[in-house]
């Protein structure tokens, strides 16, 4: 279905209108009528080929195929032999789906042409081409970005798909009140998804007379899980992780269910257990330290249950920590203390705190001067702990919540020190 709906002009292509608009990078590009080295980063059926082809046509120039899938040396070889024939006199375009398939020679075998001029690659990828493509090719092409399709965008093409099945099929298909609505939300942004839901439907769809009915029910049960654009290997897994830790560390409860939510529906449980525990010590610490152990019992839980039921505990934990008090200062301070390991500022452990648990250690001065600190006031006594040359290095600063300036005004009282320091 997405195959016989392709737009043949950009102002058919639905949605992306931040390339696409009036004014807008492509459409300038085509308007001038010269092709430069670009390279389509996004989502699968978002357009990114049916605005390739656009373009190759509008370059009148020899264009060829290839998929980074099976594409092979020999295959590029057969293209820069044709630059020196007829048939590459005015140079050739190359459309190279999933380019981050190809490895590094593959990609190196095309610079020198790309270099001259002689081949223009449009490249297509839905993995992060600052990832998955050599910094040669990228520094001699423009990435653009093409977005999910909003679901107004996705209803003006299933409607043009309507008219044209109603065409194939010779007879009128009706649709229950919100089923075109729901098939543009129900696919996530995938157009070539919801167009081919939509032709499933039609061929699912109950036949009365001239007319085929498609129902809400039917479907709901064609789009049940088409939202989820999740790979677990690919950029939407670390971009929904990275949104899931944000919300939380941002007390957003509702985006943070949300996330949640996206992850267990594809099945990964291991992500969001993990993530949690991290977010218990890296974004809430000293500000609520009870966090880390509830977390633990929470993961523990789901790993135990199993989904469906593993989304309550998950649920749980992630409300706590989401409307928990926050305190970046565990990371800070570790993160500052193996600054200093990675740049060699170790020095040597004082003599009073190296092992003095053997014969002869009191011989060579260790352990003799060590004050052991219960046995003073309030278990604290003043000795330096750290090595010479890094002895005034402080990494841990108290936070501003609540249970940790509680800390600080009791070590500042027993140490001496003024409170307000």
């Amino acid at each position: 279905m997405a195959d016989r709906v392709r737009p043949s002009k950009l102002e058919e292509v639905v949605g992306q209108k931040h390339i696409l608009g009036e004014g807008k990078l492509l459409s300038k590009v085509v308007a001038s009528g010269s092709i430069p080295n670009l390279i389509f980063y996004g989502p699968s059926g978002v357009g990114k080929t049916t605005v390739a082809r656009i373009l190759a046509e509008s370059a009148h120039k020899r264009l060829h195929k290839l998929n980074g899938t099976n594409a092979s040396i020999s295959d590029i070889k057969d293209i820069v032999k044709e630059l020196d024939t007829m048939l590459g006199y005015n140079g050739v375009l190359l459309y190279l789906d999933e380019i981050q398939y190809l490895n590094k020679k593959q990609q190196q075998s095309l610079l020198e042409y790309i270099e001259n001029g002689q081949i223009t690659l449009i490249a297509s990828t839905t993995e992060n081409p600052y990832f998955y493509i050599y910094n040669a090719i990228l520094s001699r092409c423009t990435v653009i970005e093409f977005k999910p399709v909003e679901p107004a965008e996705v209803e003006k093409a299933l409607y043009r798909a309507t008219g044209i099945l109603e065409q194939e099929y010779g007879c009128k298909i009706q649709m229950a009140d919100g089923v075109m609505e729901h098939i543009a939300r129900g696919c996530g942004g995938d157009v070539r998804k919801s167009l081919n839901t939509l032709e499933l439907c039609c061929l699912s769809a109950e036949v009365s007379g001239d007319s085929r009915l498609i129902s809400m029910e039917l479907a709901r049960q064609l789009t049940q899980k088409s939202a989820m654009k999740y790979d677990r290997d690919g950029d939407e897994h670390y971009d929904i992780i990275s949104a899931f830790q944000k919300s939380i560390r941002g007390s957003d409860p509702d985006a943070g269910l949300h996330y949640l939510a996206r992850l267990l529906e594809a099945g990964d449980l291991i992500s969001p257990c993990r993530r949690l525990l991290v977010i218990a010590s890296e974004d809430i610490g000293l500000a609520y330290p009870q966090a880390a152990a509830i977390v633990k019992a929470c993961v523990d839980s789901a790993m135990q249950l199993g989904l469906p039921e593993a989304r309550l505990p998950l649920a749980e934990a992630v409300l706590l920590l989401a409307t928990a008090p926050k305190s970046n200062t565990v990371i800070e301070s570790i993160d500052a203390a193996l600054a200093d390991i990675r740049s060699g500022n170790a020095g040597d452990i004082p003599v009073h705190l190296k092992d003095s648990h053997y014969g002869g250690a009191a011989k060579m001065g260790r352990g003799t001067d060590y004050k052991y600190a219960h046995l003073f006031p309030n278990n604290y006594v003043q000795q330096q702990y750290l090595p010479d040359n890094i002895k005034d290095h402080v990494y841990y600063h108290y936070g501003s919540n609540k249970n940790e300036q509680a800390a600080k005004k009791y070590w500042d009282a027993v140490k001496g020190k003024n409170s307000s320091e």
